[in-house]
């Protein structure tokens, strides 16, 4: 009967019981034979499944002129009965002295390719080259933000373990729900955004991650940590999230770091740890105020790899309330469960921090940019 109560919870937004650490199988199980996989262009394909799911391809830049913005097309299906398509973006004003401005537009007419690897809409498209090196974004779903970029990726993109996925449910042969991420962490972007002010040139570097929540989003993750460092050598990317009571609260952690044309290190053993939080009188969450971020392992050779990002994270870029600011198809899957209290905290310090990473004998410290989100949920 376990499938049925928690197929009931995705119709009907209710509670899930305390199924225990065991109904997860996490990535990390995974990387015991496989630290991380390179992407393949069918690694990108999308899968839109026909059962509760959110699927996203996320499209990060930093602008070589500081300008800070991000892309996304958010594909949902609720239930097996009603499918829709969101595509967001964002470019941060970070001075704090007016709003970010920020659309989220509901697509029609929305469908893939035959191959599964390119997404269309009225007044978008979002295609992934014959070589699988390059996506080209371009939207004119908003008038206040035409859309017109290229990601080509300087590196190999990866996955961790052997398909960047963790399952959960009692029965690990016929899990019920999942969360994977792939990820290309350096990229070099080229093109504009153009907003009824001005056209945004938006050459720099970027990160772009495809996930998938195979499940209702706040049945899997109730807390996430995650940044996106950028530096003239390196990228430098992490993601974290923590179960709810249902699942153990077990924290899974997926990152790496890579450099022009090679993956330094990929795997699970990484942390996020919030040094310094003050509580957030709005959401009643304890927002961060200075996070540590440590990547640990080796090199395909065998080397160590120690890595650290430490520092103040300066005035919060947003606070995002989640059930006030989403579209209904979230709201719809997310329901009405008590305690869910949604909120993104994100952040881009001004006063620029290093990665500090040390291969084998030799360390090098840089500096460099930062984009993160700290998100409570339940």
């Amino acid at each position: 009967m376990n499938w049925l109560k928690s197929t009931l919870a995705s119709v009907a937004g209710t509670q899930e019981p305390i199924y225990g650490p065991e109904a997860i199988q996490s990535v990390a199980r995974q990387t015991e034979e496989t630290p991380y996989t390179e992407l393949t262009r069918d690694d990108l394909r999308w899968r839109a499944h026909q059962y509760t799911n959110v699927e996203t391809q996320v499209f990060y830049i930093m602008g070589d002129d500081g300008t800070l913005a991000m892309a996304q097309v958010i594909y949902s299906n609720i239930a097996g009965l009603h499918t829709t398509a969101q595509f967001t973006s964002k470019i941060f004003n970070l001075n704090g002295d007016a709003p970010h401005n920020w659309h989220s537009d509901p697509l029609t007419n929305f469908m893939f390719d035959e191959s599964m690897h390119s997404f269309g809409a009225d007044n978008l498209a979002v295609q992934l080259s014959e070589d699988g090196d390059t996506y080209t974004i371009k939207s004119a779903v908003n008038e206040d933000s035409l859309v017109n970029l290229t990601f080509k990726r300087s590196s190999p993109g990866f996955m961790v373990g052997k398909n960047g996925t963790s399952y959960f449910g009692t029965d690990p042969e016929n899990p019920w729900g999942s969360m994977s991420h792939a990820f290309w962490p350096r990229c070099a972007v080229e093109g504009t955004i153009t907003t009824k002010e001005k056209t945004y040139d938006l050459k720099g570097r970027g990160l772009f991650i495809h996930a998938l929540q195979g499940m209702k989003p706040h049945h899997a993750a109730a807390r996430w940590n995650f940044v996106n460092f950028q530096t003239p050598t390196y990228s430098a990317v992490m993601m974290e999230y923590t179960t709810p009571p249902s699942y153990g609260s077990t924290k899974v952690n997926v990152g790496g770091i890579v450099k022009d044309g090679e993956i330094v290190y990929a795997g699970i053993n990484n942390t996020a740890t919030h040094t310094e939080a003050s509580q957030d009188q709005e959401s009643d969450w304890p927002e961060p105020k200075s996070i540590k971020w440590v990547w640990e392992g080796k090199t395909t050779d065998g080397q160590g790899v120690h890595a650290e990002l430490n520092g103040a994270l300066g005035n919060r870029l947003d606070r995002i309330d989640v059930m006030a600011e989403v579209p209904g198809f979230v709201k719809a899957i997310a329901g009405s469960v008590a305690g869910t209290r949604p909120y993104i905290f994100q952040y881009c310090p001004q006063e620029k921090l290093s990665l500090k990473i040390k291969v084998g004998d030799s360390e090098v410290t840089e500096q460099g940019t930062m984009f993160s989100e700290a998100t409570f949920i339940s």
